[in-house]
């Protein structure tokens, strides 16, 4: 029910969302907003506001959101069915393994996580912010772009930036959310770095030519992240085939690459092949009980290629200026 229901709404509220809004909306997705944010560097919007709002699907105030989604949705059954998603309890694993429950018929924030409805709940509520900033003008007064994927956005200004994020932090409260004031910061993007959506932007300089360009590439985390996943799957007891070992790590990077596959990412490509044979040779070894570090008995040649493990580097990828 909740997702035909889904299936029925986004359109009404697709017809009002923003450019500005990338995250759960047809035909968008986070590499568009990864190369929307590129080009407003390039074109000069230097002047960054990095934020982070705290916890933004579990704050999201449940009147104000029903407000919002009544000014489209007349019909008092349907207004009453989300109503009832808002209410309902959801069991929850931390990080470290322990239950809990949390929504309920007591709740007054947040959307369920992992609800079919709540990205479009969620986008609904940002809309909010999105027309305040252009009811306002920030984009004329300042300069500023603004992007966003779901609860990650980035502003992206000529100049001021500063004011900017002292207006944006007054509308933040204003709608019942709040910036987490340890990771939101202003920079100027000429000079350094910031992250957004799993890529680094800043000034990067070319190895071939030593020149600098304002560049994109996957960000350390991200790095650390596929990295880990590959452990996580030549873990010491795996006993599954190698065919099925190597089929499960080409998906996983497979996946890896298909995101990351904008602007800059020879060298963290060449980093996670790096990673991969290694960690592969090292898996093989044990399974076969080889004294020694098996470089001779798997050489990176028979890792990316009879043994039918596929090197990150082999994956194509859109070049850095992509702005088509």
């Amino acid at each position: 029910m909740e997702t035909a229901a889904t299936l029925v709404l986004e359109p009404v509220f697709e017809a009002d969302f923003d450019e500005a809004a990338y995250g759960y909306r047809p035909k968008r997705g986070a590499l568009d907003a990864v190369r929307a944010v590129h080009k407003a560097i390039d074109e000069g919007h230097t002047e960054i506001v990095d934020a982070d709002l705290s916890r933004y699907f579990d704050s999201i105030p449940h009147s104000e959101l029903l407000r919002c989604v009544a000014r489209r949705v007349s019909d008092g059954k349907m207004l009453h069915l989300i109503k009832m998603w808002l209410k309902a309890p959801v069991e929850e694993t931390d990080e470290r393994g322990h239950r809990r429950m949390s929504g309920g018929k007591k709740a007054t924030r947040g959307t369920p996580q992992g609800g079919v409805a709540s990205p479009l709940l969620a986008n609904i509520h940002m809309h909010r912010f999105i027309k305040a900033f252009r009811k306002y003008g920030l984009d004329g007064r300042y300069g500023a772009v603004l992007v966003t994927y779901a609860d990650d956005f980035v502003v992206l200004c000529r100049h001021d930036a500063a004011a900017v994020l002292d207006t944006i932090r007054r509308w933040m409260t204003s709608i019942g959310l709040a910036l987490n004031d340890d990771k939101t910061r202003v920079c100027n993007a000429r000079r350094e770095s910031f992250d957004f959506l799993g890529y680094t932007f800043g000034p990067m300089y070319s190895p071939r030519t030593g020149g600098r360009y304002n560049g994109a590439r996957p960000s350390r985390k991200a790095v650390a992240s596929i990295r880990k996943n590959i452990r996580r799957r030549l873990w010491r007891g795996n006993q599954a085939p190698w065919d099925d070992v190597a089929r499960d790590l080409n998906r996983t990077v497979r996946g890896w690459c298909a995101y990351f596959s904008y602007g800059s990412v020879t060298t963290a490509r060449h980093n996670v092949e790096q990673h991969l044979y290694h960690t592969v040779r090292r898996f093989l070894r044990r399974r076969h009980k080889i004294a020694g570090p098996g470089y001779r008995q798997f050489p990176i040649r028979d890792v990316f290629g009879k043994l039918g493990v596929r090197s990150p580097e082999s994956y194509s990828h859109a070049p850095a200026h992509a702005f088509a």
